[in-house]
């Protein structure tokens, strides 16, 4: 999916470092407002250094897309623990998403795949595709878990996994909007375990 990098002398940087710095930046400011002075100045590399690293801006905006699609991947995955319970599962997945979503007390960002590449997709397919196939990963993830709930029967043998999973997901998605439309932690929450109550049943 990405082009090659340009080749040249040793990097002195980070890359992976470089990529989170540029992460906040978009997230903050999102694709289009994000310019390359800013870009430069949060990740201390000059416009040329940036170009020969990353390419130009939609390149470096795609590698923080996929550097964030693997890390929500690693976090759901720790979070769907097969040794701990459905319930528990999904009530730390949506624990997990609002310190993402809310960024501590401070400012409530939501989701940076949510909150950036969906504005970006109809103009960018890259981004699109990006957005596609991490929205289907965390699906198929959950999905997952959900199949393996069946055969326990902590839901019911007629549950349909894929649908659950999506609405999971959906519940997720409706936390990083509301979130970076400024709902409270305590309201953010009640609708988490509300999600949580829909999918397992009440307590």
């Amino acid at each position: 999916m990405k082009s090659e990098k340009k080749q040249g002398r040793p990097r002195a940087f980070d890359a992976r470092t470089v990529i989170g710095q540029a992460r906040e930046v978009f997230w903050d400011k999102g694709f289009s407002a994000a310019s390359l002075d800013t870009l430069s100045a949060a990740t201390k590399l000059n416009r040329p250094s940036l170009y020969g690293a990353f390419g130009d801006k939609e390149e470096l905006y795609l590698d923080a897309l996929e550097g964030y699609r693997e890390d929500s991947l690693d976090v759901l995955s720790e979070a769907l623990d097969p040794a701990l319970p459905l319930r528990e599962n999904l009530a730390r997945v949506y624990a997990e998403a609002l310190k993402i979503y809310l960024h501590g007390e401070t400012a409530a960002r939501g989701c940076f795949l949510i909150s950036t590449a969906t504005a970006e997709a109809i103009q960018h397919a890259r981004v699109r595709e990006v957005l596609g196939r991490s929205l289907n990963e965390f699906d198929d993830a959950i999905k997952e878990r959900m199949e393996l709930a069946v055969k326990r029967g902590e839901l019911p043998t007629d549950a349909d996994p894929a649908t659950l999973a999506r609405l999971a997901s959906a519940v997720m998605h409706s936390l990083a909007v509301r979130a970076r439309a400024g709902d409270t932690r305590e309201t953010l929450e009640a609708l988490a375990r509300s999600g949580v109550d829909l999918i397992c049943g009440r307590t």
